[in-house]
């Protein structure tokens, strides 16, 4: 059997698991060796999370398109399984590395636990409804690159001025575009998404239950999300606010 073959026949979950964690370990070990122990594993956490983000958000727009057949109840394609299976496999390293180095966060464990639950029952359960769960993957990570970048800039503002003046000319674009997706395009979907269960057209193949969980997370997710940019957002007004008065006194 040669190496290609052999790759091909291990199940994509636990081979994508393996290659973030395989990430991580270099990122803490060799590309963030130098930081200080307090930041190393946020860090890594970030390269994880570069590596996840944006690629996930090209896969889920090709599986999205490349189903003919799409709606908010239509069976999974093998795609469209794929996807889920690289998701669950970050969050799952992600949620190990919150579990090891972050056992009191309990917001974004609870996060991490509760986007498992969607993507696995959606995956490995029901085996419909991906189109939805995408859809909501792409609008939670198509600002995960720079939301990643400013993270680590936030990180080493305080020591390396380069980093500080990365942090300071992302932050407005970024807070604008996460409030646009965040604040406006997702609740528009899960309010379609919503209303088209609510009809009842999902019920033989989606059990409400199911669906009932998913928006319930889904919901919450963007009220915490709405609530951190916002306070980003007040916490920019007074940095720069304080700043122009020093500049006038």
């Amino acid at each position: 059997m040669d190496s290609l073959t052999l790759i091909s026949s291990i199940p994509n979950l636990p081979l994508f698991f393996s290659n973030f964690l395989l990430i991580y370990l270099i990122s803490y070990f060799v590309l963030f060796r130098d930081w200080t122990p307090k930041l190393r594993p946020e860090a890594s956490s970030c390269i994880i999370s570069l590596f996840h983000g944006t690629p996930a958000v090209l896969l889920a727009f090709r599986a999205i398109f490349s189903d003919p057949a799409r709606n908010f109840h239509s069976s999974n394609t093998p795609f469209q399984s794929l996807v889920l299976d690289y998701s669950i496999a970050y969050f799952l390293m992600d949620l190990c590395h919150y579990l090891i180095f972050y056992p009191t966060d309990v917001l974004f464990i609870g996060h991490h636990l509760a986007t498992l639950f969607v993507f696995v029952t959606c995956r490995f359960v029901v085996l419909h409804g991906a189109y939805s769960i995408l859809v909501l993957l792409i609008l939670a990570e198509v600002t995960s690159f720079c939301q990643n970048i400013w993270t680590l800039a936030a990180a080493r503002r305080s020591d390396l001025a380069f980093a500080d003046k990365v942090y300071r000319f992302l932050s407005p674009p970024f807070y604008a575009v996460y409030t646009v997706v965040r604040g406006l395009a997702g609740p528009f979907f899960v309010y379609n998404m919503f209303m088209f269960y609510l009809g009842g057209a999902a019920d033989n193949v989606i059990p409400r239950w199911v669906w009932v969980s998913w928006i319930f997370v889904v919901g919450m997710a963007i009220s915490v999300s709405i609530l951190w940019v916002t306070n980003n957002w007040v916490e920019l007004y007074w940095e720069r606010t304080r700043k122009l008065d020093r500049k006038i006194s």
